[in-house]
C-alpha cells in the first residue's frame, strides 16, 4: 500500500521525500521491522519510540512517522503533531477502515467492562446476529474465542481484529475500552457507533497519577463520539452526567435509583438470581447482585438503543427481555461453585481488585447469606501497580468479613511479603484479630475451605478469570476456581 495512502486523515506537520513510496507492514517496535516498513515512533508509559529510529532504518525501514524534526534522517520521513493517533489512523486505512464495516459498541468504566461486553455479545447471539467481542477475558469472531492479552489490543492489533470480524459476516463487535487505551490513542482510526459508562472508582493510579486524569481519560472518549452515535451513561454514578458534558454523540441513561431513560427496580436479590422490573416488565435473571442488575439494565439498554438505529428492527423490546433472562455472566465474575459435603457452603471467585469492588461484591454477599453464616475472604494485591489501594481493600475486606486471609496475588516483581505489609497498614487492632496473613495463594484458599462450616460463604477474590500467576516475571499456571474445586473436593 502507498504511504500517502495510509496517511489519509493523520494530522501532519512536515514530510521529507516521495510519499507516493509503497511500503509493507506498519511497525511500532522496532524489532519487528522488516525491510520495506514504514516505522511509527510512539512515546509509550515507559519507552519512547523515538529512541529506536536509527535502529528500525538500520533494520530496513523506507519510511518513518514521528513528532521529532526530520532534518537529520536519510528516509522517508513525516513529522505528526502526535503519531499513537497517526498509527491508529494508518493501521485503520491500512485494513480499509473496518469500524465502517459494523456497528462497533464501546464499553468503558472501572467495574462492570467484561460482563457487560459479555451479556451483549450472548444476547445479540440470541437475537440473531454474529458479533464480536474484545475483551480482557477473550477476544470472540463470531463463536471463533481468540486469545485476548489486554483489555483494549494495540491500535495495529485493533484494526486487523476488526477487519477480521467484519469480514466474517459479524454486524456488532462490543469492546471493553480501557482508560489507558484511550489516553494512549490505542482506539484511534475506530469509528464508535455507541459508548456506555458503567461506574467510576478508585483504580489505576499507579499510571493516572490523580483521579481527576483516570475520570478525564475516560471522559475523552465519550469526548470523541461522533454526532451519530449514542452515548449511555449510569446515571446513579456521580460520574456519569461528567461523561455526557461534551459528547456530541445523543445522551443517555440508565440506572436503578434515579430518574433514567432506562430504568430498572430489583424485586428480589437472592442465591438463585435476580428478580427484577426492567423498563416496565418484570423479568427473572440467573445472575446476583445489585451491581449485576445494573450490568444487566445497561445491556438492555445498548439492546434497546441499537433497535432504534437498525432499520428494518429486526427484533423487539420482548425478544430482548426473553434473552437477557437466560443469559450468564463472564468467567471469573461472580463465579460460584457448591461445596459437595457441607450443606450450604458456596465458594465465589470474583475478580474485584479494587477496594469499591470488592466492597460490592461483600455486600452483595452480606444480603444474600443465611444471618448464622460466616463470610470467608480471601484477596490480595498486584504488584506494580497502584499501592494506595492496598490499605483499603484489606479494610474494605476485613470490614465486611467474619475472616479475612490475606495472600499473594500477582506480585510481579515486587516482594509479595512488602505487598501483605501495605495491606495490613490499613487494619485496626479489632480487625487484625480475624485476619489471617498466608503467603502462598494456594495454601490461603485451602485454608479457608477448611475454616468454612455448613452455609458459609467463601470469596477468592482479586484474580478471577486469569489462568496464571505473575511472580518475577513469570506467569506461573494458576486457576483460582480450579484450586477452590480441588480444596473443597
Amino acid at each position: 500500500m502507498r504511504l500517502n495512502h495510509l496517511l489519509q486523515n493523520v494530522h501532519i506537520l512536515d514530510t521529507h521525500g516521495n510519499l507516493a513510496v509503497e511500503v509493507g507492514q506498519i511497525r511500532f517496535d522496532s524489532r519487528a521491522v522488516q525491510p520495506g516498513d514504514v516505522f511509527v515512533a510512539v512515546r509509550g508509559a515507559q519507552v519512547d519510540g523515538h529512541q529506536f529510529i536509527d535502529k528500525a532504518i538500520e533494520k530496513g525501514a523506507v519510511a518513518v512517522i514521528s513528532e521529532q524534526s526530520l532534518e537529520s534522517l536519510k528516509v522517508i520521513a513525516v513529522q505528526v503533531e502526535d503519531s499513537a493517533e497517526a498509527l491508529g489512523i494508518m493501521a485503520s486505512n491500512y485494513f480499509n477502515d473496518p469500524s465502517n464495516d459494523l456497528q462497533l459498541l464501546g464499553i468503558t468504566g472501572t467495574n462492570g467492562k467484561t460482563t457487560v461486553v459479555t451479556l451483549l455479545w450472548q444476547l445479540f447471539t440470541r437475537l440473531g446476529y454474529k458479533c464480536g467481542l474484545i475483551g480482557t477475558v477473550e477476544n470472540r469472531v463470531g463463536e471463533e474465542r481468540l486469545a485476548s492479552t489486554h483489555t483494549t489490543p494495540d491500535a495495529v492489533q485493533l484494526h486487523r481484529l476488526l477487519r477480521q470480524m467484519a469480514d466474517a459476516g459479524c454486524s456488532q463487535v462490543f469492546m471493553e475500552v480501557s482508560s489507558h487505551a484511550v489516553h494512549q490513542r490505542r482506539i484511534a482510526g475506530a469509528t464508535f457507533a455507541g459508548g456506555v459508562f458503567t461506574n467510576l472508582t478508585h483504580d489505576h493510579l499507579d499510571y493516572h497519577k490523580t483521579f481527576a486524569d483516570y475520570r478525564d481519560a475516560k471522559k475523552k472518549f465519550f469526548d470523541d463520539l461522533p454526532k451519530a452515535a449514542f452515548a449511555l451513561t449510569n446515571t446513579d454514578d456521580k460520574n456519569g452526567a461528567v461523561m455526557l458534558q461534551n459528547t456530541r454523540a445523543a445522551k443517555h441513561t440508565y440506572g436503578l435509583k434515579k430518574t433514567a431513560d432506562f430504568k430498572a427496580k430489583i424485586i428480589e436479590n437472592s442465591l438463585s438470581g435476580l428478580h427484577m422490573e426492567l423498563d416496565g416488565a418484570e423479568i427473572h435473571a440467573r445472575m446476583i447482585g445489585e451491581f449485576n442488575a445494573y450490568n444487566l439494565t445497561a445491556a438492555y439498554a445498548v439492546a434497546m438503543l441499537v433497535a432504534r438505529f437498525t432499520k428494518p428492527q429486526r427484533f423487539s423490546k420482548l425478544d430482548i427481555l426473553t434473552a437477557l433472562s437466560d443469559l450468564r455472566g463472564a468467567e471469573g465474575r461472580f463465579d460460584y461453585v457448591n461445596h459437595p459435603t457441607k450443606p450450604g457452603c458456596v465458594g465465589i471467585v470474583d475478580y474485584a481488585h479494587t477496594p469499591d469492588a470488592l466492597e460490592k461484591v461483600l455486600e452483595t454477599i452480606q444480603k444474600l447469606k443465611k444471618k448464622s453464616a460466616r463470610v470467608i475472604t480471601v484477596t490480595g494485591a498486584g504488584g506494580d501497580r497502584d499501592k494506595t489501594k492496598r490499605p483499603l481493600m484489606a479494610q474494605v475486606s476485613a470490614r465486611l468479613s467474619d475472616q479475612l486471609i490475606l495472600t499473594s496475588d500477582n506480585p510481579r516483581t515486587e516482594d509479595p511479603a512488602a505487598i501483605l505489609r501495605d495491606m495490613e497498614a490499613g487494619l485496626d487492632v479489632e480487625e487484625q484479630k480475624k485476619t489471617l496473613v498466608i503467603q502462598d495463594r494456594e495454601q490461603a484458599i485451602k485454608t479457608a475451605v477448611r475454616l468454612a462450616g455448613p452455609n458459609d460463604v467463601i470469596l477468592v477474590a482479586g484474580k478471577g478469570h486469569e489462568k496464571y500467576q505473575e511472580i518475577n516475571g513469570v506467569k506461573h499456571p494458576f486457576d483460582d476456581k480450579q484450586v477452590l474445586l480441588k480444596a473443597m473436593s
